[in-house]
């Protein structure tokens, strides 16, 4: 095994191979410092005296690291003290290439509070930009990374107040596993249980091929100007978040060959990126670059519908505050094409817009308006670049811009197996394809790909087969009671109990609509039978008749009926439909708002349908808050959709689509990809329960969009069968078996904790969390027969399960602890350990389910219908949602009068209380011990966490209200923080904040 010191070595020198200079003299923070002074001095050819440099190095030092990314791409102006301005950069922004590019080993930045020393730092102009952590081949990279993430939230570290705050990337490696990751802010910048917020990159070459191995990642990635090129033009800085973003590999490389074609005036081109690979961020990018190109005149965005032009407007601004401005009506779209502006150099508009702006029979006169434009060189970019591409439209475009070059991004293309648009006779008529209309393909990411990559999910698809007789035949519909009872037995299994939500797809506005009252029926059955059945949240949304919107008369709802028309122009089925008797969909959809109003308590109307549809939106996406923060009465379960939300809407949190509409080829992928962004393990893949048996359709838009390797599409597109899971189940619940064996003991929970050693320990962790990914995988199959549920309890009943699941959480809690307390000094295997608690977090205990469990037990019924106290707290024990929260809640149930009938609200009214006094006791007796008044310690507890852990103030400075003497505070601080210790811990759950560990 080569060590680490000879895998930095031959880094080193290959990195001096490709002309960096070796800078063994750099070590700590002073010659860092000295070695950036010259740097600068030579770029700006400027001499500073020692207190212009002093301050100098105080502006330009940020603990923000946003602020400094920005600082490092800006031009800045310093005033000198002879009162004369010098406008500066930190590096040659012109030409990253130019830059001096050094290799500095093992760098120490002393602090007050830390002393890092860093493997590789690469230094541009004499700033650190790159690190690059380096690992043995037998220490997973997973490890080098969370070594640099626990350096960043390190207490006063110096990545927040030295030259380390321009740190832009980050590299890890064990020498065959290379990885890569930006820098950002601290609250960007950990390892979760719920979401990984650290966005972790490989790369790959143009055809998507991995690139692993240390020395080929540095060939590729590291020669200088490919690294210039990286951070200049390829890192985004996300104004609305305060966010750095590096692009993927396949994002870069479409982008280049977006630019090149432009450069070269080659035509026009397509990117084909599956749905769900960032493409909005893509075209971004490539629009950003050609506004710097003086030989463009204008670069135009163009998308399909209303709603998706205002999406595209805020994802650009909020990549680049004010990047894009709304264009409110087609008059402002000609004014902003007319204009001179840099700002409007690049316009996001809808299809519609630009249609209308080039009709020579408008009676406003914009196509003579637009006409000094005509010999002028354009780039347009469309948006999933479909329908409205095609015929006329496109037809327009290329009469009136001779010179335009048109680009056209989709994730599903259009071939001759899918094309179905109808052009008319004539020139422009055989233009049914996207190569017809867009020439060539620039650059392909497709769905198999991304699936392959981790970038989106596979597919789980269920093909409801029906009871007895009832066999549905391809393509056709079936009773829709049948549906109803069918989704309403399977939803909660399909969402992991409601963890997440889901689409259901109907064939027409009518069917949606009596879908709509089915469920309304069917529920409130339920509920009368039962009163503690809990009903699924139902909403429906589809776009209402345009020409009664507009019947109105005034102005607001001529615009209204016009934004309705737009947004129907991509709405085939919702826009023919509403053709047919108007009045009683327009009905129906004020019947379904009202319902809407009074169940989340809001004010929408059919007249403003717009916000009403937004309002669906952002419901559907809040079910990413728990139940606790969130109350689920305020959540979507399941929107009943016709063409709506089936294209260009994402949420990670929703997971499942119900069918019962025919889908074909592109449209089947679209509405498939709904529910495939990827989360964490408990989202293991989208789930698709298809009411009408449409295989075949399925199997035919797989091998039409798999790309390149299309044999093994269906294998990477679709997630195993179930029996195939059930037995790599039962394999691994035999493998646990003969592990505990060969420890001499019985393959049962009370037995693990008679496991000797940290090692052994860890082993059993290992082989739990493979029965328990499983399981999970197993638990949202909504396709088990009963036979199979059977076999599943046989392999590993659920008391055992839940047995197992409360030893593995105990035992990982306490080699965590270990690997949290030693750091670096712990075993090797525990440094290692990636627990992932996150997949028990599968099952449906949250805090929302246990207030009802313990509501529905605590009413007078038969003793053997109900659960006791020990039986709840053992499911909760056996479950990691309220790992933090277990103690407190534990003890709450056995205070709890069992007899009392008590409602789920009067349960959490009296937990919050329960824990209040409880840490109300708690204070008292620390302050009582270490001789405080009650009210400053407390509200020393409340204030601490912010503004010692988000401001970086020093323990030593807060402590000040306390009324301690400066002799007593060093003495007594250790010994207070030790005992307040667990209350903060509990007051920082959730918030993503460490540095606790430097008092423990």
């Amino acid at each position: 095994m080569i060590k680490e010191n000879a895998i930095e070595f031959n880094l080193i020198k290959q990195l001096t191979e490709l002309k960096y200079i070796h800078r063994q003299d750099i070590v700590d923070r002073k010659t860092l410092e000295q070695n950036f002074k010259q740097k600068f001095e030579t770029l700006n050819r400027v001499r500073l005296t020692e207190n212009e440099y002093l301050r100098l190095r105080e502006e330009i030092i940020n603990p923000d690291v946003f602020a400094a990314s920005k600082l490092l791409r800006e031009r800045q102006y310093f005033q000198r003290e002879d009162g004369t301005p010098l406008y500066y950069t930190l590096v040659n922004n012109k030409d990253w290439c130019k830059n001096d590019f050094e290799v500095v080993s093992q760098l120490r930045i002393n602090t007050e509070n830390s002393h890092q020393r860093y493997d590789i730092v690469l230094l541009i102009n004499g700033l650190p930009v790159v690190q690059i952590e380096l690992k043995k081949g037998d220490i997973s990279h997973r490890k080098a990374m969370q070594q640099i993430v626990d350096y960043k939230q390190e207490p006063g570290n110096g990545y927040g107040n030295s030259l380390l705050c321009f740190m832009q990337l980050f590299i890890v490696s064990n020498v065959n596993r290379t990885l890569y990751f930006a820098n950002n802010r601290n609250e960007h910048f950990a390892f979760n249980a719920d979401e990984q917020f650290l966005p972790v990159y490989q790369l790959a070459d143009i055809n998507n091929k991995k690139i692993n191995y240390l020395h080929d990642f540095t060939d590729k990635l590291l020669s200088k100007c490919t690294l210039g090129e990286m951070i200049s033009k390829f890192m985004v800085l996300v104004e609305s978040e305060q966010k750095l973003l590096i692009m993927r590999p396949y994002q870069v490389y479409a982008v280049n060959s977006l630019v090149e074609c432009i450069d070269d005036n080659r035509g026009n081109g397509y990117i084909w990126h599956t749905t769900g690979s960032g493409k909005t961020l893509t075209s971004f990018k490539a629009s950003t670059l050609l506004k710097d190109n003086p030989a463009i005149e204008k670069c135009l965005f163009v998308v399909d519908r209303k709603d998706l032009d205002r999406q595209t407007r805020e994802e650009f601004n909020k990549f680049q505050e004010g990047s894009v401005e709304e264009n409110t009506n087609t008059e402002t779209l000609v004014r902003r094409l007319l204009s001179t502006d840099y700002s409007d150099k690049v316009i996001v508009t809808t299809i519609q817009k630009l249609g209308l702006a080039l009709d020579g029979t408008n009676k406003k006169n914009y196509k003579e308006r637009l006409q000094p434009l005509s010999n002028k060189r354009m780039v347009f970019i469309f948006d999933e670049c479909h329908r409205s591409q095609f015929g006329d439209n496109h037809q327009a475009i290329k009469e009136f811009f001779p010179k335009a070059q048109l680009f056209g991004f989709t994730g599903t293309p259009i071939f001759d197996e899918n094309a179905t648009y109808s052009t008319r006779e004539g020139e422009y008529a055989s233009y049914k394809t996207t190569q017809d209309i867009f020439e060539k393909r620039l650059h392909a990411y497709t769905i198999t790909h991304a699936i392959d990559d981790k970038n989106v999910l596979r597919f789980h698809i269920d093909y409801y087969k029906g009871k007895g007789t009832q066999q549905p035949k391809p393509g056709e519909a079936i009773a829709q009671q049948a549906v109803v009872d069918a989704i309403l037995d399977k939803h909660d299994a399909a969402t992991n109990s409601r963890r997440f939500n889901a689409l259901l797809a109907t064939a027409s506005i009518n069917n949606a609509i009596e879908y709509y009252q089915l469920f309304k029926e069917i529920q409130k059955k339920k509920l009368a039978e039962d009163s503690t059945y809990s009903p699924v949240n139902i909403a429906c949304v589809f776009s209402p008749p345009a020409q009664l919107i507009a019947k109105n008369g005034d102005q607001q709802s001529q615009k209204n009926a016009a934004d309705i028309k737009q947004l129907q122009e991509d709405l085939i089925q919702e826009k023919e439909d509403n053709k047919q008797n108007p009045e009683e969909k327009k009905k129906a959809l004020i019947e379904i708002i009202a319902d809407y109003n009074k169940q989340f308590g809001t004010n929408h109307s059919i007249d403003e349908f717009d916000m009403y549809y937004q309002d669906v939106q952002r419901r559907i996406k809040d079910q990413q808050y728990s139940n606790e923060d969130y109350a689920h009465k305020h959540k979507i379960d399941i929107t009943i959709v016709v063409d709506m939300l089936l294209t260009g809407f994402d949420s990670k949190y929703l997971n499942t689509l119900y069918v019962d509409k025919n889908l074909k080829y592109h449209g089947l992928i679209q509405a498939f990809s709904r529910t495939n962004r990827v989360l964490n393990d408990t989202k293991p893949y989208g789930n698709i329960l298809d009411f009408r048996s449409q295989q075949d359709a399925v199997n035919q838009a797989i091998a039409l969009f798999s790309g390149e390797d299309s044999g093994k599409a269906r294998e990477i597109w679709l997630v195993d069968p179930a029996p195939v899971v059930i037995d790599k189940f039962k394999a691994a619940v035999e493998k646990l078996g003969e592990f505990m064996e060969e420890q001499g003991l019985v393959s049962e929970a009370s037995e693990v904790y008679n496991l000797r050693g940290d090692a052994t320990r860890l082993a059993f962790v290992k082989n739990f969390k493979e029965v328990q990914r499983l399981k999970t995988q197993l638990d949202q199959y909504t396709d088990l027969d009963e036979a199979q549920k059977e076999k599943i309890e046989a392999i590993l009943p659920t008391d055992r399960l839940q047995s197992f699941r409360r030893s593995y959480l105990e035992t990982a809690k306490g080699l965590r602890d270990i690997q949290q307390k030693e750091g670096e000094n712990a075993p090797p295997e525990i440094q290692q350990l990636d627990f992932e608690f996150v997949l028990f977090a599968s099952a449906l205990i949250d805090y929302d389910y246990i207030m009802n469990l313990i509501a529905a037990n605590t009413q007078k019924k038969p003793a053997k219908q109900k659960m006791t106290k020990a039986q709840i707290i053992s499911l909760l024990k056996s479950n990691s949602n309220l790992m933090d929260e277990e103690e407190d809640l534990t003890e709450y149930i056995k205070s709890l009068d069992w007899e009392g009938g008590q409602s789920v609200e009067s349960l959490r009214t009296g937990y919050e209380r329960f824990k209040e006094d409880k840490h109300n006791k708690e204070l008292a007796a620390i302050a009582e011990k270490h001789g405080l008044e009650m009210v400053p310690l407390k509200t020393f507890v409340e204030t601490i966490i912010h503004r010692m852990f988000f401001d970086g103030e020093k323990l030593t400075d807060l402590l000040a209200p306390l009324e301690l003497s400066w002799r007593e505070r060093r003495v007594k601080e250790l010994a207070l923080m030790e005992d307040l210790l667990p209350q903060l811990k509990k007051l920082a759950q959730g918030r993503e904040i460490s540095g606790l560990g430097a008092y423990e």
